[in-house]
């Protein structure tokens, strides 16, 4: 969908593709720009909607100017995108979590074969450090939780939505990876951020960060508008669902990482490292 103006001052805008989820936290981070309330003179703004893991690949290739990515996937396009400081998911003291059709104990995680978003996926490097070499499957996010109900699949990582509604199939909770993460670091588990590639120029960068950032303000000043067209993103969740969803990974660190959700980011990446399944350090860019 096509978002912004067809002509500027000067000439032509420039086009810039900006990839999210479809998911609700996303819709609700673009509703400013996707409703035209958030104008970007000079710039057409095209939204780009795929999976995470998906948009992870686009970014793996270059392919999208700004997009959302998974903060473990960044750790391979540092050297092509910076992080914007505002756009992040975090979860304090809450995140993805493990789910099984009964409800056995964390050390028996160890012998399943845990089905997963993406391997790209914050969630997945989480597991990891929490786990260590689990077996893991890939599986579509969305068909996660029901592949686990009917047995097809030992356990599942859920993210988006399934966080919460994972008990509507009857599943239970296992292990809560942020919870996890922040007895281990008294700190939010990062997530997702919003990526954008060095080659645009620092005062693109600039000028793409700032209606980023009023499109997430102007969701958070008109809460209720912005939940309405999240919900067409929730996949049959309804309002109180999808208005406490979003205030999970919609908040103070979505304008800002500030100090604490920056050192985050990086305690969360060198922990990466730290066991392996990082082959780099990853030295940690915010712009704008």
């Amino acid at each position: 969908m096509a978002m912004g103006p067809a002509t500027s001052e000067g000439g032509r805008p420039r086009t810039i593709r900006i990839g999210h989820s479809p998911d609700p936290d996303d819709a609700f981070m673009f509703y400013g720009l996707a409703s035209g309330r958030v104008p970007t003179p000079g710039y057409a703004v095209a939204q780009v909607l795929e999976d995470i893991e998906s948009l992870n690949r686009l970014a793996l290739d270059g392919a999208i100017e700004v997009t959302a990515v998974s903060i473990h996937a960044y750790a391979y396009l540092a050297d092509r995108y910076a992080l914007l400081s505002c756009g992040a998911s975090m979860g304090d003291g809450y995140g993805p979590i493990v789910v099984a059709r009964a409800p056995v104990a964390v050390e028996d995680l160890k012998a399943m074969t845990i089905a997963v978003p993406g391997r790209l996926t914050s969630a997945t490097l989480a597991l990891r450090l929490a786990l260590g070499e689990v077996r893991t499957e890939v599986v579509a996010f969305d068909r996660i939780p029901g592949a686990v109900a009917r047995g097809e699949q030992q356990a599942g990582l859920l993210i988006h939505e399934g966080q919460l509604t994972f008990g509507q199939s009857g599943l239970h909770r296992i292990l809560d990876l942020g919870e996890w993460w922040q007895r281990r670091t008294g700190l939010p588990l990062p997530l997702g951020g919003n990526a954008v590639r060095r080659d645009l120029g620092e005062r693109a960068i600039a000028e793409i960060g700032r209606f980023l950032k009023e499109s997430i303000a102007f969701g958070l000043a008109h809460r209720q508008e912005a939940i309405t067209y999240a919900m067409d993103f929730g996949r049959g969740l309804q309002r109180p669902l999808t208005d406490r969803f979003v205030g999970m990974y919609v908040n103070d660190f979505t304008l800002d990482y500030g100090p604490r959700g920056k050192r985050a980011v990086e305690a969360f990446l060198a922990a990466g490292h730290e066991a392996g399944i990082i082959p780099h350090a990853v030295a940690v860019e915010f712009e704008a």
